[in-house]
């Protein structure tokens, strides 16, 4: 007799919660309602049988298991639980029946959407009120600055389940609850091969903030898996390729990445130390490959830090990299377990913000401020120009 048979052996019932509490390898659930009320739903796992016949003995049940009996208030299986007792089984009625344990279901669901209203109402009060300044106020203030929500627009925000993305639809809605220009929005997040675990936390934090995902497959981390060399940058730009078709698929002119301004700076520094150019995240893109299609910034001008300060405040968890490679991919860390050219560069960045807090801003700023006059050469429309052009003028 296992240990759960014995800690039921002398018990005529079992109570919803502690039927919750066991084991499912443990227990075999036996409803023994009607075919018509058992299709209209059961408790989860529950398997119909006839009473009459397990009265009998007509069915061979485990005897190493604890059996419950399940009917709709608690009291027909009170007398079948006897008769199973009898025929040498472990058994007990589930205390008020299915009737109680759906009560207590809808409960705990009704219990549980009022937790989550409260928390989404937490949640959008401090983009208006705390967080305004650091994030709202730069969402709002890019988007004009750059123009990059106009009139008549369609936008794929591209959900990928991080904090940045998830951070940008909440800042979407609010805009499109708030904003008087006509503008369509549709949350767009690709399943490139996510595990079940992944995806249903994406789920979830959709749920709780309120975004309605429009879901789509590939299968680009398969694809990508085998690749040895740069296969971070092959998922990047084939993510980018099924984006673009696939927004452009739903009607849409613009694509809205997460990008933020650590992001923007850590690139303009990359592309200064290990490119030998000078070359920047751009706010506005148009797409070469997708005539009509444009890529927007909105988190342009946001720091990362402050994007870490509103989920942390808020109790939310988002995933940060579901791929195959996240144990050993150098980009998918920010913890220092890990080398890359990326990861030198933020840490270089925090070094020098040490003692200069104003170094970020600096190299922000300083993709505004090139003085042509003062370069030996640059590049425009695919052509190169050098300050020996206008030297003797």
């Amino acid at each position: 007799m296992t240990n759960v048979q014995k800690a039921w052996e002398e018990k005529k019932e079992i109570t919803v919660d502690a039927l919750a509490a066991l084991p499912s390898d443990a227990r075999v659930l036996i409803d023994i309602r009607d075919e018509a009320a058992f299709a209209h739903g059961t408790v989860p796992g529950a398997e119909h049988l006839n009473p009459l016949e397990l009265q009998q003995g007509g069915y061979d049940l485990p005897e190493d298991k604890l059996i419950v009996c399940i009917c709709m208030w608690g009291k027909i299986s009170l007398g079948l639980a006897e008769n199973l007792r009898q025929q040498g089984y472990t058994a007990v009625s589930l205390r008020g029946g299915y009737a109680l344990w759906l009560q207590k279901k809808i409960e705990a669901e009704a219990a549980a959407a009022a937790e989550d209203d409260r928390r989404l109402k937490h949640i959008e009060n401090s983009l208006r009120k705390k967080y305004k300044r650091k994030i709202s106020g730069k969402f709002v203030e890019t988007i004009c600055d750059y123009h990059l929500v106009q009139p008549g627009d369609k936008i794929a925000v591209c959900i990928s389940g991080g904090k940045d993305s998830m951070l940008m639809a909440k800042l979407f809605q609010e805009l499109k609850r708030h904003n008087k220009i006509p503008f369509e929005l549709v949350f767009l997040c690709m399943d490139p091969g996510y595990n079940e675990m992944n995806r249903r936390i994406i789920e979830e934090n959709a749920k709780l903030l309120q975004i309605p995902l429009t879901f789509f497959s590939t299968d680009i981390f398969e694809s990508v898996f085998h690749v040895e060399e740069s296969p971070c940058y092959l998922c990047a730009k084939m993510r980018r390729g099924y984006l673009y078709r696939k927004a452009q698929e739903l009607g849409c002119n613009k694509i809205a990445l997460g990008h933020h301004f650590d992001d923007v700076i850590e690139t303009n520094l990359m592309s200064m130390l290990y490119s030998g150019a000078i070359r920047t995240m751009m706010p506005r893109v148009k797409s070469t490959s997708c005539p009509g299609m444009e890529l927007i910034r909105p988190l342009y001008r946001i720091r990362e830090a402050d994007i870490k300060s509103w989920r942390d405040d808020n109790g939310l968890y988002f995933i940060q990299c579901a791929c195959k490679f996240t144990e050993t991919c150098s980009t998918c860390h920010t913890d220092g377990t890990t080398d890359s050219k990326r990861l030198e560069v933020k840490k270089l960045i925090a070094k020098l913000a040490a003692s200069n807090p104003q170094v970020p801003g600096n190299i922000f700023h300083a993709m505004e401020n090139v003085n042509l006059d003062t370069v030996l050469a640059y590049k425009q429309n695919g052509e190169d120009h050098s300050f020996l052009e206008n030297f003797e003028e």
